[in-house]
C-alpha cells in the first residue's frame, strides 16, 4: 500500500495567508500561540514562519510580546489601485470638508458586500466613530455603505437583505424598508443612517462616478445630527464628489 497521503499538500503561501488572515478588526495583535490557533498550523510551524514574516518587517513584535501587521504591510497596501488613484484623488477634497465643517469625513468602496473605508479624516470626538481606514463595515447600516449598496449588482444586494444584522436598536433590519431607502437613494442623490451603526452617530454620503457615470466610491460625513445641517451636508458633499470624480477622469 502506498504510504502517500490522499490530502492535498498545503503551500507556504498558503500557510502566510492564513497568518495574515487571523488579524481583523477585533484581534490587531495576536500572541504566537493565538497565531497558531487562529491560522490553523501546528505551534512550530507558526514559530517558523512568524519569525521570517518579522525579519521582512511584514509582521512587527510588540514589547508585550505579542504580534501585529508590520509597516512592510503598510506600504505595500499603498500601492494597490484603490488607494493610488482614489484616495489620492479624493484626499485634497475630504481635506477641505474637514476644514469647512470640522466633522468626520469618509471614503469608501463596495469589496464585495461590504463598504471598505479607504480614507478618513477624523473629527469631533464627541461623536462615536468605529470606522478606521481598512475597515469593513455592514453596508445596510453606513450612510457610505447604503450609496454603495444602491448601485451594487443584483446578486450583492440580494446577499446582503438576505442576512440584515441589527448592531444597534436603530438598524434596518427589515428588507422592504431597506429597498424603499436604496430606491430614494437614486431619486434623492444621498443616503443618512440615524444611530444604525453606533449610538449618538448618524452619515450622510453620497456617490462619486467615474467619467463614465459609474458609481466608484461613496463619501460621507459621520456628525451628532442632521436635523439642522443636512441639506448643507449634501450639497458640500456632492460638490466635492464632483470634484474627485473630474480629478478621478483627469
Amino acid at each position: 500500500m502506498a504510504g502517500n497521503s490522499s490530502r492535498p499538500q498545503v503551500s507556504v503561501t498558503s500557510r502566510v495567508l492564513d497568518l495574515f488572515a487571523a488579524f481583523d478588526e477585533d484581534h490587531r495583535c495576536l500572541t504566537l500561540t493565538a497565531l497558531a490557533g487562529r491560522a490553523g498550523l501546528p505551534l512550530a510551524t507558526a514559530h517558523r514562519l512568524v519569525g521570517e514574516l518579522v525579519r521582512h518587517g511584514a509582521l512587527a513584535r510588540q514589547p508585550s510580546g505579542g504580534y501585529v501587521v508590520g509597516r512592510r504591510m503598510w506600504d505595500l497596501g499603498l500601492l494597490a489601485p484603490v488607494e493610488t488613484g482614489l484616495r489620492h484623488a479624493a484626499s485634497p477634497f475630504l481635506h477641505d470638508l474637514y476644514g469647512a465643517t470640522l466633522e468626520t469625513v469618509h471614503l469608501a468602496v463596495r469589496d464585495g458586500t461590504t463598504a471598505l473605508y479607504v480614507e478618513r479624516v477624523s473629527g469631533h470626538a464627541s461623536v462615536p466613530v468605529v470606522s478606521q481606514v481598512g475597515s469593513r463595515l455592514p453596508m445596510h447600516a453606513t450612510g457610505v455603505g447604503k450609496v454603495l449598496l444602491a448601485y451594487a449588482p443584483e446578486q450583492v444586494r440580494s446577499a446582503v437583505l438576505g442576512r440584515l444584522e441589527r448592531i444597534t436598536p436603530y438598524t434596518v433590519t427589515q428588507p422592504g424598508r431597506l429597498l424603499d431607502q436604496l430606491r430614494r437613494v437614486h431619486s434623492d442623490g444621498y443616503a443618512t443612517t440615524s444611530e444604525e451603526m453606533s449610538l449618538g452617530a448618524c452619515s450622510v454620503a453620497v456617490p462619486v462616478r467615474d467619467r463614465g457615470g459609474a458609481v466608484v466610491a461613496a463619501l460621507g460625513f459621520v456628525v451628532a445630527g442632521l436635523r439642522r445641517d443636512r441639506t448643507r451636508l449634501v450639497s458640500a458633499l456632492q460638490v466635492a464628489a464632483r470634484g474627485i470624480g473630474r480629478t478621478l477622469a483627469a
